[in-house]
């Protein structure tokens, strides 16, 4: 499978090159809200050009929400508990900004408009995606996003509140 990564606009410069990214592994996770309604889709794909995550959800409200990757693949509403903690094969604090951080399953905050409409890319940390030492293990994974936002420092979770929605990883 490839990606193709073309410019946006064919009048605005500088002119890019159509560039090829080869795809070697995907798995999808549908998101849903605690009430079981669907929100929206999360992918991790293993590149060429690293691990990437790609979300795009409705929020229910505009704002910034902290999210993660959770170490079990399972959402039991309405709080998602059984997602179990954050991803952390380091044992390590959480939080990009601690400076004994981060947990592998740190995420930036999505950002949600006046619409509700979020969507993030990034790029991971260069971690397998499946099988031993992976994201999705024996017990699965789950992306999980929070009502506020993740402050990046405060362990374990980043102040970033209860769990509101929910979606476990599978791999295609």
């Amino acid at each position: 499978m490839y990606l193709w990564m073309l410019p946006l606009c064919a009048s605005c410069a500088p002119v890019q090159t159509a560039k090829t990214v080869a795809v070697s592994q995907v798995a999808f996770a549908n998101l849903a809200m605690a009430d079981g309604k669907a929100a929206g889709v999360a992918t991790l794909s293993r590149r060429s050009d690293g691990l990437w995550l790609s979300v795009s959800v409705d929020m229910p409200v505009a704002g910034t929400y902290g999210m993660h990757i959770h170490g079990v693949g399972k959402c039991d509403g309405p709080d998602f508990t059984s997602a179990g903690p954050h991803f952390n094969p380091g044992s390590k604090q959480h939080g990009r900004d601690n400076p004994a951080g981060q947990h592998a399953g740190d995420l930036p905050n999505l950002v949600a408009g006046t619409d509700g409409k979020g969507s993030v890319e990034s790029r991971l940390a260069d971690i397998p995606l499946t099988g031993i030492g992976g994201f999705i293990d024996a017990d699965g994974a789950a992306l999980v996003i929070h009502a506020q936002a993740d402050d990046y420092k405060t362990d374990p979770s980043g102040n970033s509140g209860k769990r509101i929605m929910c979606g476990v990883f599978a791999a295609s």
